[in-house]
């Protein structure tokens, strides 16, 4: 059986320009801002969780973007610029993609990205709360990781509020017999949305009862008393770090599901908030 990469890069790879479309408010911690226009033509949809570095202007309110799109050339021309000049860079994931034509604010191809909103206490929040029309963006597309393996028949799928848009590409995306669970801990009842999930997945929407609890807990509860399949598991981790590592651990250690089949990566961790 052939290793699989962690990521699923795409073809091509450059930084791209866009400008805001709309943003909208969806529940109590989430906003939606809508990203369009011309510089997304030259952008592939690969669907699932495909994520992607968002350049936002920085302390000086001017977009500078870097040349380079490898993974090395951005991030040193990034450094090299100043403090107050270099863009606020962030990774997010795309909540839906429409192509050209079949967008909703125009006739340009179309991304919807979910921010958690914490108020004005991150810079990405900040921006994602006072978006209007018109205002630029860059953004370099990063690929996918979710990769369910054809021996694997049942698909786990948890995270934290920040994991939503993630798993919502994946289910979105899924074939339509799929088979699995999905965990998503929440903040508020309100925040679940919609995920035209395939009718054989169970999704579980964990809302996190304790403001003050810390995040992450209630659905890594949740899993370990869950009813999963003994075998033919593949499992896709996403969200705060220790979450993540901890889930893993639980899945490999626990459930004795091969490492090999299992995908996670932590977005963020506690003391540092996502955005």
């Amino acid at each position: 059986m052939a290793k699989r990469t962690k990521y699923v890069k795409p073809e091509h790879r450059e930084i791209l320009t866009a400008e805001v479309l709309a943003s909208k408010r969806l529940s109590p911690n989430f906003v939606r801002v809508t990203i369009g226009g011309e510089g997304l033509a030259g952008y592939t949809s690969m669907g699932f969780d495909q994520w992607f570095r968002l350049f936002m202007p920085g302390k000086d309110g001017n977009l500078r973007l870097p040349t380079s799109a490898s993974s090395l050339g951005w991030y040193a021309q990034y450094l090299m610029m100043g403090k107050e000049t270099r863009p606020v860079v962030r990774n997010y994931t795309v909540r839906d993609y429409r192509a050209a034509g079949f967008g909703e604010f125009g006739s340009s191809a179309e991304i919807d990205i979910d921010f958690v909103s914490h108020g004005d206490d991150s810079p990405a929040s900040t921006w994602a709360n006072n978006a209007t029309p018109g205002d630029r963006i860059g953004l370099l597309d990063e690929g996918i990781m979710y990769q369910a393996p054809d021996h694997c028949a049942f698909s786990l799928l948890v995270g934290d509020e920040s994991a939503l848009p993630a798993i919502a590409g994946s289910l979105r995306s899924a074939p339509r017999e799929l088979k699995g669970a999905a965990f998503i801990e929440i903040p508020h009842a309100d925040d679940a949305q919609e995920l035209n999930e395939p009718e054989g997945v169970q999704v579980n929407w964990v809302v996190r009862e304790d403001a003050h609890a810390e995040t992450g807990t209630a659905v890594a509860n949740a899993v370990r008393t869950a009813d999963i399949p003994s075998a033919g598991v593949y499992a896709f981790i996403a969200g705060e770090q220790k979450l993540a590592s901890g889930v893993r651990r639980h899945l490999a250690q626990e459930r004795e599901i091969p490492k090999a089949d299992i995908t996670f990566t932590g977005y963020w961790r506690v003391g540092k908030a996502a955005g």
